[in-house]
């Protein structure tokens, strides 16, 4: 067992890449087109860190990260983050969104509006944009105001992002219209031609 370390696990949506320190976990990077990509995207911003074996503790948090991406109920909240060279705004947000339950979103300006101030919905963007810990700090659970769908910089962008949220059950965008939820009627037999 190593003190740092990264390795690659394979999920519902693809090969992530989890690094961790003494501290806990430093980066999740998601799923890139191949192995070497991802690698590649965690080591940019992690130098040190060198392929190893998980020690217990980030075992179980890749065991809950599957699981939750494989639809399943999973509390990720005890997976201890490193947070040391994380901005303090940043770290603030991060502790809002871990809060958000599988299934639910809330938006950029609720956020804000936690931190105490409505206008701070694109600075909220932006650190969820700097995120290092995706999933385990659920950034994919944050929309922009009316639940609209904003960029995400994960690979596959938006559409990763709709994936995840869909593996969870969330309800994205507006609610359907009694007439919009109702299957669709069946199309009338047609009748059976007239013969002259």
């Amino acid at each position: 067992m190593t003190d740092q370390g990264y390795t690659l696990f394979d999920t519902a949506i693809g090969r992530c890449a989890l690094g961790w320190n003494r501290q806990g976990v430093v980066a999740l990077q998601l799923p890139e087109p191949s192995d070497a990509a991802t690698r590649a995207r965690l080591r940019r911003r992690h130098p040190g860190l060198e392929q190893a074996s998980p020690p217990p503790a980030i075992e179980q948090a890749i065991a809950a990260i599957v699981a939750l991406l494989e639809g399943k109920p999973s509390d990720l909240s005890f997976v201890a983050l490193d947070m040391t060279p994380v901005p303090a705004f940043n770290r603030r947000v991060y502790e809002i969104a871990r809060r958000i339950p599988p299934g639910r979103t809330r938006t950029y300006g609720e956020i804000a509006i936690e931190l105490g101030d409505r206008a701070l919905a694109r600075d909220v963007g932006q650190a969820l944009g700097q995120n290092p810990f995706a999933i385990i700090v659920p950034c994919h659970r944050v929309m922009g105001a009316n639940g609209k769908l904003t960029g995400f910089s994960a690979n596959g962008g938006i559409e990763t992002k709709l994936r995840m949220l869909g593996i969870e059950g969330a309800q994205i965008g507006s609610t359907p219209t009694l007439f919009e939820s109702l299957p669709a009627m069946a199309k009338p037999a047609r009748a059976p031609a007239r013969r002259h």
